[in-house]
């Protein structure tokens, strides 16, 4: 597990820098903010897994129409 978050943050350093080097804007939000963003939505999709709720959105399509 540990090596794998090592990877995956070298990985993004590598990419950071690349982004940096070609002088584009990077393909993540620019603030904590967005940061914070994306750490929510992946608690809540890691919540919703836990405790097994989940929604048949065909059956509620299906109702609707």
């Amino acid at each position: 597990m540990a090596s794998q978050l090592v990877l995956a943050l070298l990985a993004g350093v590598f990419a950071g820098a690349l982004f940096g080097l070609i002088e584009t804007p990077i393909p993540a939000p620019p603030n904590l903010a967005g940061i914070l963003g994306i750490v929510g939505i992946y608690l809540g999709y890691k919540g919703v897994q836990r405790w097994g709720f989940h929604v048949d959105i065909s059956g509620v399509l299906a109702s609707l129409f």
